[in-house]
């Protein structure tokens, strides 16, 4: 029988929304942009419908990548004042990170989320790693380039940590059905509270 090799680490890969931070980080986002910008207005209510319908199974990545997308172009207007506002958006609400979920990370995991990069890593030196897996912006364009939701996930794990193993995998959602098939174990997180599933 092949042993199996001791110097491979098995790590950890934790959703963000729901799972390390109390709430959907891009909805709340959204409301605090409110203050400064009120086209966003225009673009809640069908953000929020695709958004909810996506979380049920019930609209593809793709519709919701479209009305996302079209958000972007006409809300964002200067990159720099998009950046001011996440780091005072942090300020206020890094109250709702978990801090048992925090307690669960180490430098070696990976938090992976379809949240976008620039407001992740705008906390990261509260996250514990620095392995971020976000959706990614195209800023001359204005648009997702990266829509990191469903089998992209595992597409772009892959790209970044190969065929490296991951013990558990923490999420809130069955969205992540692709990440689930890949990983040893899976927890799903609902309000703070971690249950096994596999």
């Amino acid at each position: 029988m092949e042993k199996k090799r001791k110097d491979v680490v098995k790590i950890k890969v934790f959703d963000f929304d729901n799972t390390i931070y109390h709430g959907e980080s891009s909805v709340d986002f959204a409301f605090y942009m409110l203050r400064h910008n009120k086209r966003i207005l225009l673009f809640l209510p069908s953000l929020f419908w695709n958004a909810a319908m996506y979380k049920l199974c019930l609209a593809s990545k793709e519709t919701l990548e479209k009305r996302i997308n079209d958000a972007i172009k006409f809300i964002v207007r200067d990159k720099n004042e998009l950046l001011s506002l996440t780091d005072s958006f942090w300020q206020r609400n890094h109250r709702k990170l978990d801090r048992r979920m925090l307690r669960r990370i180490t430098s070696e995991d990976i938090i992976i989320t379809a949240g976008p990069f620039f407001l992740i890593d705008a906390i990261k030196h509260r996250l514990n790693t620095k392995n971020l897996i976000c959706s990614e912006i195209d800023w001359q364009k204005l648009e997702i380039s990266y829509f990191n939701f469903g089998d992209n996930k595992v597409r772009r794990y892959r790209e970044h940590f190969g065929d490296k193993p991951i013990d558990c995998f923490y999420t809130d959602s069955y969205n992540d059905r692709s990440m689930m098939d890949i990983s040893d174990r899976v927890f799903i997180v609902k309000d703070g509270r971690i249950r096994s599933i596999k």
